[in-house]
């Protein structure tokens, strides 16, 4: 596989851990340093380890993993996606000022969550790498590095979108229904819908 295809597969493969760092710098109005660096690391570290994990599994269980991936990732997304939503209706009822959301999605569980659920489509990468009997690991390394960026300016355009649009919870409702979008489009790529 070329340089230049697996640039665009990495950027491909990055999208939606893009919009999710959008929606998290938008819901996080002010992200810090830290953010940027535990959304980067942690989406770029998955970006990175599950096309390896998909390698390895090879073909040996690759119509199993593709009759549910779809469904993990719309669970893990529709979670997170919905915690936000329900922080930002009760910041909406709180106040009129604009408090910090009470969900960090760079934190804890819900950066695990994250992280596994915008990095599904990489296992089936390295479930394709390993069909095609073709190396892992440096395509594996560009995903991760490109996707850890990718992350990064999410996270900055989110913070300028907030700044533009943010009261109250709009922000953190937003980046819920974000979510909730990218989940049910994940259903949508798989004809889940008919």
């Amino acid at each position: 596989m070329s340089f230049f295809a697996v640039l665009l597969l990495a950027v491909a493969l990055s999208m939606d851990a893009f919009a999710v760092a959008l929606a998290s710098g938008c819901a996080l109005r002010v992200p810090q340093a830290r953010h940027y660096f535990r959304l980067s690391a942690a989406f770029g570290f998955f970006q990175f380890a599950m096309p390896v994990v998909g390698w390895y599994l090879g073909i040996t269980v690759r119509s199993y993993m593709e009759a549910w991936d779809h469904w993990i990732a719309f669970a893990l997304l529709a979670w997170i996606g919905g915690k936000m939503m329900l922080s930002g209706f009760s910041a909406l009822r709180a106040s009129s000022s604009c408090p910090r959301p009470s969900v960090d999605p760079t934190a804890g569980r819900n950066l695990l969550v994250l992280s596994v659920a915008t990095s599904i489509d990489a296992l089936a990468v390295g479930l394709s790498f390993a069909i095609l009997g073709t190396s892992v690991w440096s395509p594996a390394l560009m995903i991760g590095l490109v996707c850890a960026v990718i992350t990064a300016v999410g996270v900055y355009l989110g913070k300028a979108l907030a700044n533009l649009c943010a009261v109250n919870g709009w922000a953190e409702l937003l980046g819920g229904l974000t979510l909730l979008a990218i989940a049910c489009n994940t259903l949508r790529e798989h004809n889940v819908f008919g």
